[in-house]
């Protein structure tokens, strides 16, 4: 059985760098609403401030914190799309292209809204660069470019060749990038605790350290903890890779596995100036991705390695750190001074897995480790089901997923030699 007693978070750069410190109730009695949220990251939270935008009653009931799993872990790297978009045009057809494009942007779109019409200070900040290490990458770069421009939107992006990406991040290891000033980078547990806060402003009722035991479904379902209950009409999951409610429907679809961070001291004017004048977001193009950025206090953020087979890394540093020299050995010495990891949801096809149970329980989850801005046109559209529009919904419902057999174990390990694969590919 999963831990279900609660946690504080994780000992993070984003923990320690909080504007402030959560510490909503724990859910005690009874409470009836219209909707109850599963789950206080970027999906439950979005979900419930657009419902209460919309004028809905909204309970979220959230195992530990606000934004304790991946939403506050994360890179903070606000880039558009989301997993699986372009099979999901070639499995529904041609016709579902426009409305898909729009939806892998609408994430930003919300995100940039919320921070400015609840005044959220999480360090939002334009421009992320996709970098190619080697010539197979660069080459889908340039097609993705050329499809931009034939939709006039090239104003908003810069194709750099080698020396101009060397010159925009300090390292000479890729060949070129694609620079985007309409995807940025973020504070994440900054931006989800101030959209909880702009949530609990509208009326919804948030309740931490309050792990949910079971669902009993029904016309008006009804989402048992410890301490109390709540009767909803309508129900979103949003515990992506750390529920394990609904194991009927949805056991063997998800698989979490494990990404880290380190974070170096803050770094002197000089040497940003060097590594990143332009303060961009930076992720590679591997299977297994690198992805760093600048913090607002000019530290080094670093993430990468995903561990696939269930096993945490005992030392996190030793892993990442050589990586990050690779790329930068000018930053040798600099002290490492926060190091953590958390929980990514694998969905083995990587296509988002969204659909609905019993006609009023609808979930949102499996973000494949690219998840601030698709989780928040989730949470949209799990508003939209709730009101009985499935237009997007149905794009994701109506894709088959096949479960692995054997439970989540055996299923990591599968999972683990696909990945085995992919890395060959990624230096092919």
């Amino acid at each position: 059985m999963p831990n279900l007693s609660p946690e504080e978070h994780t000992r993070s750069y984003y923990a320690a760098t909080a504007t402030t410190r959560t510490d909503y109730p724990v859910l005690s009695g009874s409470v009836t609403v219209d909707v109850c949220v599963v789950g206080a990251g970027f999906t439950g939270i979005s979900a419930a401030l657009t419902l209460a935008e919309r004028g809905y009653s909204v309970a979220v009931v959230e195992a530990n914190r606000i934004g304790w799993g991946a939403s506050g872990r994360n890179g903070g790297q606000v880039i558009n799309g989301f997993a699986g978009a372009e099979k999901l045009v070639k499995y529904h057809g041609s016709h579902t292209a426009e409305l898909i494009r729009n939806m892998k942007w609408r994430g930003n779109e919300i995100i940039k809204s919320r921070v400015e019409k609840y005044n959220i200070e999480c360090d939002l900040k334009p421009g992320f660069l996709e970098v190619a290490r080697n010539a197979r990458q660069m080459r889908a770069l340039e097609d993705e470019y050329a499809d931009i421009k034939r939709r006039g939107m090239q104003q908003d992006f810069q194709l750099l060749d080698r020396a101009e990406l060397e010159k925009t991040i300090g390292t000479p290891r890729y060949v070129g990038g694609l620079l985007s000033n309409n995807d940025g980078h973020v504070h994440p547990l900054n931006l989800c605790i101030g959209e909880a806060r702009a949530a609990a402003g509208l009326g919804v009722h948030i309740f931490e350290q309050s792990p949910v035991t079971g669902i009993e479904h029904g016309d008006r379902a009804r989402i048992i903890t410890a301490g109390g209950d709540v009767t909803a009409k309508s129900v979103v999951l949003a515990g992506n890779a750390y529920h394990f409610l609904e194991k009927k429907h949805l056991s063997g679809l998800l698989f979490p596995a494990s990404s880290y961070v380190i974070a170096t001291e803050p770094l002197g004017d000089d040497l940003v100036r060097e590594i990143n004048p332009r303060d961009v977001a930076i992720c590679d193009m591997n299977h297994v991705p690198d992805y760093y950025r600048l913090s607002a206090d000019k530290r080094m953020l670093f993430g990468g390695v995903a561990n696939y087979s269930g096993r945490e890394l005992r030392d996190i540093k030793k892993v990442l750190e050589p990586r990050m020299l690779r790329l930068y050995p000018q930053l040798e010495g600099a002290r490492i001074d926060y190091e953590w990891g958390g929980k990514i949801g694998i969905i083995v096809n990587r296509v988002l897995l969204m659909g609905r149970l019993a006609g009023n329980i609808f979930y949102s989850q499996g973000y494949c480790g690219h998840g601030v801005s698709p989780t928040h046109m989730a949470g949209e559209i799990m508003a939209d089901s709730v009101e009985g529009k499935y237009d997007r919904l149905e794009l994701f419902e109506k894709y088959p997923h096949t479960p692995i057999p054997l439970g989540r174990w055996a299923g990591n390990q599968l999972v683990g030699l696909g990945m085995l694969y992919f890395k060959f590919l990624d230096h092919v």
